[in-house]
């Protein structure tokens, strides 16, 4: 089968011919329709320091996808062949403290496809039938094979109580527009979100953002001053992994308010502890989805008319995946898909 490797110490990926996975007791084989690009694969294509530090090769990556299910192994139990499927690619032990205790999302020994094992950019996928997420046939499967990132949205914006509040988003790409498009459908006040991709802005501002703010040549300050907000941001959700951004952010939080971390922010990032402890902010971290509350959540937003579709602005066959990947590198995007078939 073709498979998207990372098979070298190096950056890029290379398409290679690979055989074809056999699912094991309580697993499926997946033929795979579409997948999305993820920054995180972008970080494994460039082969950065997170790469390095996380990534072992020979692997196939890819985590964001749709598919058939073509072939069951022994012991599942309510699928079918043909069912089509998207999953939760985080694999957990199902033993620690918190597996035991319902809170999957927060296992400690989780396991993740296309990083821990290989992934979805290929043409099957072998995967734990109890982390399939059927796709109801309201959702198209453009929407289904970036369910994962629509995930993180989702987690992030029900984190917190958004409605009737001033929500400050910081980092407009792909998630951060969705999440967007998330508070402004189930109720949230005014809507800010800030970068420097003139483009994803404009997106956003499209997808439900109240403003979008330029900050290589505008202010918060002024977009707060516009929508005649006096006392600062109720809730926060940093998806830009950037210093600066995120200390904007804490700058500009309501005293109380709450901030949902998304981003990947580097070691060295120096916080403004004072801002923190004098407002009395709280502070989340959130990694993946909650398993699996936050896959109903998305897919019945979805099904009550929450429309994400204008996120998806390129479409590339696998075997452009080159320049699928530019696209992503450049920025002038929003979720790029790659077809399978």
């Amino acid at each position: 089968m073709k498979a998207l490797v990372k098979s070298r110490s190096e950056p890029g990926i290379w398409l290679q011919d690979v055989n074809i996975p056999k699912p094991g007791t309580n697993e499926v084989l997946i033929r795979i329709e579409k997948t999305g690009i993820c920054g995180t694969d972008l970080h494994i294509y460039n082969w950065d320091a997170w790469a390095q530090r996380n990534i072992k090769t020979p692997r196939i990556i890819g985590h964001e996808f749709v598919g058939r299910i073509v072939d069951i192994g022994p012991g599942v139990k309510g699928y079918e062949l043909g069912a089509r499927v998207s999953a939760e690619g985080h694999i957990n032990c199902g033993l620690c403290r918190n597996c035991r205790a319902g809170k999957r999302h927060l296992c400690h020994k989780a396991v993740g496809i296309g990083g821990g094992r290989d992934g979805a950019f290929a043409e099957y996928l072998v995967m734990p039938a109890g982390n399939l997420w059927p796709i109801h046939d309201d959702i198209s499967s453009d929407i289904a094979a970036i369910l994962d990132p629509f995930g993180n949205a989702v987690h992030c914006a029900l984190s917190f109580d958004v409605v009737g509040e001033d929500v400050l988003i910081t980092g407009a790409g792909p998630i951060g527009i969705m999440a967007a498009a998330a508070c402004r459908f189930i109720g949230a006040r005014h809507i800010v979100i800030t970068d420097v991709n003139d483009e994803r802005l404009q997106l956003a501002e499209n997808m439900g953002a109240s403003k979008a703010v330029n900050v290589s040549g505008n202010s918060i300050e002024a977009a707060m001053e516009e929508l005649k907000m006096s006392n600062g941001f109720d809730v926060g959700l940093e998806m830009s992994g950037n210093p600066r951004a995120f200390n904007s952010m804490i700058q500009n939080m309501y005293h109380g308010g709450h901030v949902a971390l998304l981003g990947f922010l580097p070691p060295e990032t120096e916080i403004s502890w004072d801002q923190i402890i004098f407002k009395g902010l709280h502070i989340k971290g959130v990694y993946g989805r909650e398993m699996y509350e936050t896959w109903y959540k998305m897919t019945q937003l979805l099904r009550s008319g929450l429309d994400i579709t204008p996120i998806i602005t390129h479409r590339f066959a696998v075997d452009d995946y080159e320049e699928a990947f530019r696209v992503v590198h450049d920025g002038h995007c929003g979720k790029v898909i790659l077809e399978w078939e």
